[in-house]
């Protein structure tokens, strides 16, 4: 086993070293960022592109996204170009690669705390001036900075939230970041299908809720959301309850809200992106997710959220709401949310729509 461990540390070394380039990184023109993740990774992340434009606004900004989060920069003013990569697919990536080698970058920033290979596979064929990326866990014994392709490390302080991690990317460029607060930019047709939706139930405190996360295992059971609906409902009358989905997941929410016969639980209408979601969300007064994504759009909009976590403290604080009013309620064990307290998630929701009700009354 140890020579298998051996043999792979030795390739490692071997396709992680390169040749120094003499470049001052102030004088880049043109930068990729690697984000070919999930749309809540995306959304914490459009901080960077931010303050990385309005310190060096002649700067081409560029981001390798994933067919899932690309939409998450539509209309962004700060990412001049989007190319998608598919995680799980080399071959099918390969023709893109092979175009942003020719772009010449001069550098690449990856996001990833871990070394991965699929990273580190695209890294050595785009094949910019410098790398910046996260300081890294080792992997078959070998540090992360023993891998010579990445020129510059930030660190990943421990108790800080993922965004602060990641906008100290920009540390090599001197950049002192004047916001750290998230930004996606609705279109006016999408602001206009969020108040067309919701024009029926004015007067009314609107509560969304998402019931199931991009991870398995983060999902409200239909029997927990009867009882959190009837317990938001008992504590406030005048509540609408909106039911949040993805657009594959649409029927089903329909379905379930048919099911739940409750006159105050509606689907939401069909969203085809993620921003479709977002212009609802920010027209919300509360959010109750299991998933990161929904949970970072709610934060986006400085909305009240109540968000369920599993029991896992070091992935909550990279990943916590940082809504001004938020609260979490934590699952029993540390993968899923089987079995979290519905009792503590009403006790925070009537803290909060008692906060929500004076402020609408004011």
């Amino acid at each position: 086993m140890q020579s298998v461990i051996n043999l792979k540390a030795h390739f490692l070394k071997l396709i992680t070293s390169k040749k120094t380039t003499k470049f001052d990184i102030k004088n880049a023109r043109n930068i990729l960022f690697l984000r070919y993740d999930r749309i809540g990774d995306m959304i914490i992340t459009t901080p960077v592109f931010r303050e990385l434009k309005r310190n060096y606004p002649e700067i081409n900004v560029s981001v390798l996204a994933s067919s899932v989060n690309q939409n998450v920069l539509d209309k962004n003013p700060y990412v001049d170009k989007v190319y998608i990569n598919h995680k799980n697919n080399f071959l099918r990536d390969l023709p893109t690669l092979l175009k942003l080698r020719n772009n010449k970058y001069d550098i690449c920033v990856e996001f990833d705390h871990s070394v991965i290979p699929h990273s580190i596979a695209r890294l050595r064929i785009i094949k910019p001036k410098k790398i910046i990326s996260v300081s890294k866990k080792g992997r078959y014994e070998v540090n992360g900075n023993e891998l010579k392709l990445y020129d510059y490390y930030t660190e990943k302080t421990k108790g800080h939230h993922f965004r602060d991690i990641w906008l100290n990317t920009l540390n090599p460029f001197e950049i002192n970041p004047k916001s750290n607060k998230y930004e996606v930019f609705c279109s006016n047709e999408q602001k206009n299908n969020a108040d067309n939706y919701l024009s029926v139930f004015q007067q009314k405190i609107l509560v969304g809720i998402n019931i199931e996360g991009a991870v398995k295992g983060k999902k409200i059971n239909s029997e927990k959301l009867e009882e959190i609906c009837h317990g938001i409902y008992h504590i406030n009358n005048n509540v609408q309850i909106i039911l949040l989905s993805s657009p594959h997941k649409y029927k089903n929410i329909v379905q379930l809200s048919q099911n739940l016969n409750l006159p105050y639980v509606k689907p939401s209408f069909k969203t085809e992106s993620i921003l479709d979601a977002a212009a609802l969300i920010e027209k919300l007064h509360l959010i109750i997710s299991p998933d990161t994504s929904i949970v970072h759009l709610a934060s986006t909009f400085n909305k009240p959220v109540i968000s369920i976590h599993e029991n896992n403290q070091d992935s909550y604080e990279l990943f916590a709401p940082t809504s001004k009013i938020n609260r979490t309620v934590f699952a029993r064990f540390e993968k899923g949310i089987d079995e979290f307290s519905i009792p503590l998630l009403l006790k925070y929701c009537d803290e909060l729509l008692k906060l929500i009700n004076k402020k609408l009354n004011n």
